[in-house]
């Protein structure tokens, strides 16, 4: 699961990269590609999301976290480029 969990949080860490770079780069240059990229962008983002929360809660418990280390799991998810720092200092080496 811990693998399972790695993988979530690259892909949910690319996708929130991908949709911040649709909102800032392809919004104001080509509305239409902006609408055809949205929905896919957004749904895929909000499904790895969802996965990313529920698989830190699952793992909290077997990786021996304190709870001050879930909430800095937890929050990472929501700051650009923040799952990769999860990846790299917390998960690389459980």
């Amino acid at each position: 699961m811990l693998k399972f969990f790695r993988n979530v949080a690259l892909l949910e860490g690319v996708s929130y990269i991908v949709i911040m770079a649709n909102m800032l780069f392809i919004k104001p240059t080509n509305m239409d590609l902006y609408k055809t990229l949205l929905y896919p962008v957004g749904m895929s983002h909000g499904v790895l999301f969802i996965a990313y929360v529920v698989l830190a809660f699952l793992l909290f418990k077997p990786l021996k976290w304190s709870l001050q280390t879930l909430f800095v799991v937890l929050v990472a998810s929501l700051i650009p480029f923040g799952t990769f720092y999860i990846e790299k200092k917390y998960l690389k080496n459980a």
